[in-house]
C-alpha cells in the first residue's frame, strides 16, 4: 500500500530526514534551537533573531517553577507509577493546559478580538490606547467576564516577568499592539473593577506570542511546551527528593469539605 501525502513539515526516506525543507541533520542540528524549530514549525517561516530572543523569552517566563496543582499532580501520578514519566507528564499538562496555562491564549484571544473591533494605529499615544482599553474593561465588567490577565494568586502587586517582557520586546521592536493595548489595560483596569491588579506573566506572553504574528489558537500549545520543561525539572526532583506525599497531605489535612446542599 503506498501513497502520496502532502506535508510541509517533513519527510523521511531510507537515508535522510528533512523537516521545513531543510536537511534535519546537516542543516538544522547544531545550528537552529529549539525555540527557533518550534516557531518555525507552526509559523511556516523562520523567526528573525529579534523574533527568537522574545519567543524563547515567553518559554523561559511560561516553564512551570512553583508550588502549583500542576506540579503535585505530576509528582503524585509519578510516585504511584515509578515507570510511568509520560503518564506524570500527562497528568501535569492537561492541568497546566486546563487551567493555568488557558491564560496564555484567554489574554491573546481577548486582545485580538479587541483590536479587531477598534480603530487603531501604531502611532497612537498612550493616552488614545487608553481609550480603547477602558471600553473593553467596561465591556469586559458589563459582561461579568474576566479580563485574562489580571491578576495573580502569589504576586499581588508585580508580576516579576512581565515587565522584563515588555522590556524585551521593546528593546527587540516587536513591542505590538497587542502589548501596546495590554501595558494599558494595566493602566486603566483601576477606574472601572475598583482595585488594582497586577498583570500577569501568562497573559503579558499571550500579548507577545500575539505581536509575533502567531495563530491564537495554538498559544496554549506554546504555554504547554514551556510547562513540560517544568515539569521535567520537578520529576527530576521528585527522583531526587519525593516530597509529592507530603505535599499532598499537608493540603488533604487542611482542606474542609462542604456538601452539596442543592
Amino acid at each position: 500500500m503506498s501513497g502520496n501525502f502532502r506535508t510541509s513539515i517533513g519527510t523521511s526516506d531510507a537515508t535522510s530526514i528533512r523537516v521545513l525543507g531543510q536537511d534535519l541533520a546537516h542543516d538544522l542540528m547544531g545550528k537552529v534551537g529549539f525555540g527557533e524549530l518550534a516557531f518555525w514549525l507552526v509559523a511556516g517561516r523562520r523567526p528573525t533573531p529579534s523574533e527568537t530572543r522574545v519567543f524563547e523569552t515567553v518559554l523561559v517566563a511560561l516553564a512551570d517553577h512553583g508550588f502549583t496543582p500542576t506540579a503535585i499532580a505530576a509528582r503524585l501520578t509519578y510516585l504511584s507509577a515509578p515507570e510511568s514519566v509520560q503518564g506524570a507528564l500527562a497528568a501535569g499538562l492537561l492541568g497546566g493546559g486546563s487551567r493555568f496555562l488557558g491564560v496564555t491564549e484567554d489574554a491573546g484571544r481577548f486582545l485580538a478580538t479587541t483590536l479587531a473591533g477598534s480603530e487603531w494605529s501604531a502611532d497612537m499615544t498612550d493616552e488614545e490606547w487608553d481609550t480603547i482599553a477602558l471600553a473593553a474593561v467596561k465591556d469586559a465588567r458589563a459582561e461579568r467576564r474576566f479580563v485574562p490577565g489580571l491578576g495573580h494568586p502569589v504576586h499581588k502587586d508585580e508580576d516579576p516577568r512581565t515587565p522584563v517582557l515588555f522590556s524585551i520586546a521593546s528593546e527587540e521592536g516587536l513591542y505590538g499592539p497587542h502589548l501596546r493595548l495590554f501595558a494599558a489595560i494595566g493602566r486603566v483596569h483601576p477606574e472601572v473593577l475598583g482595585r488594582r491588579l497586577p498583570l500577569n506573566g501568562a497573559g503579558v506572553c499571550g500579548a507577545a506570542l500575539a505581536d509575533l504574528g502567531l495563530p491564537i489558537d495554538m498559544l496554549r500549545g506554546f504555554a504547554l511546551l514551556a510547562r513540560a520543561a517544568g515539569l521535567l525539572g520537578h520529576l527530576a526532583e521528585e527522583r531526587r527528593d519525593p516530597i509529592g506525599m507530603d505535599m499532598y497531605h499537608a493540603i488533604d489535612r487542611n482542606t474542609t469539605y462542604i456538601p452539596d446542599e442543592a
